[in-house]
């Protein structure tokens, strides 16, 4: 491609979280057999610093962006996203954007959609089935707009019965969360912890462990995204499963051909993958 930098420039909230990282592992993939160089940039959810990395990428001319940082739930931060991608797709690059992101369909990037909702109700309804009512779900920022799906995907299945708590989407985070949560009356009655992402849900089985609370007699603990460590914690954790390095090869494929052709979209839907960490209430 005559006149093209052979370079791609993907925005991740925070290249640490496993969800990104492995993603990453599939850009990767593609772009090497494409003959493109990788330029990975961490935003650290920050939106100022997001619309910052945008700007410096578009200033070494790489030809496609893939945007992989969490979309977050901020109009104003939204319309200045839009017009920087808006101009970059004008200059006769493509842009790909992963996850739930608040820009105008007309924008003419890629897109790929994740169902993060649906999983999330299809691991509150597996949850439902086994008997659970008094349910808690830790879960990550409140600004970011996947969470805010996750949130309602559980909301959909135990309504104002369920008892959310913030916490960073980490194994401290989760962890830190359960104890909070277990020595606080909400944990009256409780008999699952869900978690939006498999991180937290590892914090939260090392908490229950120190707690001699045994998983899943006594409590059941679900994840979101189906790690790779998912299938290795004891016991296995149930999790909502999404084939992110599957997501990263067709985010760089998406992006190549839209290069010479129309930018195109995809949904996912993460499956849920039942393993040992959650049974039936007692």
């Amino acid at each position: 491609l005559q006149g093209r930098s052979q370079t791609v420039g993907v925005l991740v909230g925070d290249v640490s979280d496993p969800f990104f990282s492995t993603m990453i592992g599939g850009i990767h993939e593609v772009a090497a057999k494409a003959g493109y160089m990788v330029t990975i940039v961490n935003t650290y959810r920050d939106p100022g610093n997001e619309l910052d990395v945008l700007r410096r990428l578009r200033a070494q001319r790489v030809d496609v962006m893939i945007v992989a940082a969490s979309g977050l739930d901020d109009p104003i931060h939204a319309d200045a996203l839009e017009k920087s991608l808006a101009a970059f797709v004008k200059d006769g690059n493509s842009a790909v954007m992963i996850g739930p992101h608040e820009v105008s369909a007309d924008l003419g990037v890629s897109r790929i959609d994740v169902n993060n909702r649906l999983a999330a109700r299809q691991v509150a309804e597996h949850l439902h089935e086994l008997g659970h009512r008094r349910v808690a779900l830790l879960a990550g920022e409140s600004n970011l707009l996947s969470m805010a799906d996750r949130v309602a995907g559980f909301r959909d299945v135990f309504g104002d019965e369920l008892v959310v708590r913030r916490a960073a989407p980490t194994r401290d985070g989760g962890h830190d969360a359960c104890v909070e949560l277990l020595d606080t009356d909400a944990a009256a009655g409780l008999t699952a912890i869900a978690t939006t992402a498999d991180q937290m849900a590892f914090g939260v089985l090392a908490c229950l462990r120190e707690r001699g609370i045994s998983v899943p007699e006594q409590m059941s603990v679900t994840g979101f995204n189906d790690i790779e460590f998912a299938r290795d914690t004891v016991p296995p954790l149930t999790s909502a499963h999404l084939p992110l390095d599957d997501v990263g090869r067709l985010a760089m494929d998406m992006g190549i051909k839209a290069l010479d052709g129309a930018p195109s979209r995809v949904e996912l839907t993460p499956e849920l993958r039942v393993r040992g960490t959650t049974g039936s209430v007692a």
